[in-house]
């Protein structure tokens, strides 16, 4: 008769096998929730790569505007004359006429 379980073991085995079951369960529950939890980390960082995307190429195009205007200023030595004083511009010191 030693070999049969006494019943404190099956008890002891039950009480293994419901905590071991309670446990898979919460992680399950655990592996659903991050698995949501990730779905939603993947959508916010491609709405964020798609604005980033978005910004870079307005960037790009604002730069390229940026470069067309200053391709149309003039020589620098013009923008420098053209903001000199009038009463400087091809006068000559002293009052004759």
């Amino acid at each position: 008769m030693g070999n049969l379980p006494t019943l404190a073991n099956r008890h002891s085995a039950m009480s293994t096998l419901e905590d071991l079951a309670e446990r898979v369960e919460r992680l399950l529950m655990r592996h659903d929730e991050l698995k949501r939890t990730n779905q939603l980390l993947e959508q916010q960082l491609s709405t964020v790569a798609a604005e980033r995307d978005n910004l870079r190429s307005r960037l790009s195009a604002a730069r390229h505007r940026i470069d067309a205007l200053i391709e149309r200023l003039p020589p620098s030595d013009e923008r420098l004359s053209s903001h000199e004083p009038e009463h400087h511009k091809g006068h000559t010191s002293g009052g004759g006429a």
